[in-house]
């Protein structure tokens, strides 16, 4: 079964992949690793998304109406003061096209949080959105853009015709009102993701050329690039089920794991909360249904740790994981290696 296309079946296609994948991933063993102290709390407040990507591990798109509600958003901003969290980084699908988007980025920033918006550029041209990106400087938001590629063919092809131009020019407004540039205090980072089942190249590397070719051809200016390794589940590792690549894929990322890049992974300082309020070691086991252990309750809701501490617990892992201690490493914030430096 290929999870591809954007069609109203969207949500039976993305169980399927993980009834798919899972059997295969559980068999995999991965080294044991537990929490470090949390400084992030990652939020997916829905997975409504105006675009349906190839790449997508969440299996986002317009057909899904699953969204973060009220009360939900409420337990977030009590979370967020009474743990004194550092970073709220919010994802979807689209974040932004969920009502409470603005009002948790603004409470938020009230509080001295760093806010990420894990943004896809083309959401800044949708109906309604056409202040967004004012919002997000007036609240100095870190914005953390899709951008698969400095190339249209490439990036049309994962994520849709038209969208490479449109991306273009998201970033050409985002530069226009300070983003990018050095010494403004509006952070403007891209993430690239390989079109296939390979390793992402040398961040550093890519991130010259990016620059390059982004400055030459549009004037376009960034801060950073972040290197994302393709996870294999969801749509992604249903494709790959599909084509008869998903067992080289894995082995690839085994091959290539370096026991060095556990210090690093992300799930060691962050946890990731679902649109339902259940918690999570990280976005991908969100994906995959593995929800994060404490104490005797099968499932945690993020309103039961809120007095609750969760420091040395044990992380729930799975073949998936090699996909970031595979190489230089992947994170949220892109290469562990070069992160590091």
């Amino acid at each position: 079964m290929s999870c591809v296309s954007d069609d109203a079946a969207a949500f039976v296609c993305q169980i399927a992949a993980m009834r798919d994948t899972w059997p295969l991933l559980e068999q995999i063993p991965f080294p044991a690793i537990r929490r470090g102290r949390l400084d992030t709390l990652q939020i997916n407040v829905g997975y409504r998304c105006n675009q349906s990507c190839v790449h997508c591990h969440v299996g986002a798109s317009p057909h899904r109406t699953e969204e973060m509600p009220g009360a939900v958003a409420d337990t977030v901003l009590a979370f967020l003061e009474h743990h004194r969290i550092a970073a709220l980084d919010i994802t979807g699908g689209a974040p932004e096209l969920n009502p409470h988007f603005r009002r948790l980025v603004t409470a938020a920033r009230d509080m001295g949080v760093r806010v990420m918006d894990r943004c896809n550029l083309t959401i800044l041209e949708v109906p309604g959105q056409e202040d967004l990106a004012t919002f997000l400087a007036s609240q100095q938001v870190e914005i953390v853009a899709s951008m698969p590629c400095y190339l249209e063919d490439n990036v049309d092809k994962q994520r849709g015709k038209g969208v490479f131009d449109a991306s273009i020019r998201g970033l050409q407004a985002l530069n226009a009102l300070s983003y990018g540039r050095d010494g403004t205090g509006l952070t403007l980072n891209l993430v690239y993701n390989p079109q296939g089942p390979v390793l992402p190249p040398p961040q550093a590397a890519l991130e010259a050329d990016y620059k390059r070719v982004l400055g030459e051809s549009f004037g376009i200016a960034f801060n950073k690039l972040y290197t994302l390794a393709n996870m294999p589940i969801q749509r992604f590792g249903s494709t790959l089920i599909s084509k008869g690549q998903f067992d080289d894929y894995l082995a690839l990322l085994q091959h290539a794991h370096l026991d060095a890049n556990l210090d690093g992974v992300m799930c060691r300082n962050l946890i990731s909360v679902d649109w339902r309020g259940l918690v999570y070691d990280c976005d991908f086991n969100q994906m995959l249904d593995l929800p994060l252990t404490h104490g005797s309750r099968e499932r945690v809701q993020l309103s039961d740790l809120l007095a609750a501490d969760i420091e040395s617990n044990p992380i729930r892992v799975a073949g998936h994981c090699f996909g970031c201690t595979a190489g230089q490493g992947s994170s949220c914030g892109g290469a562990l290696k070069e992160a590091a430096e």
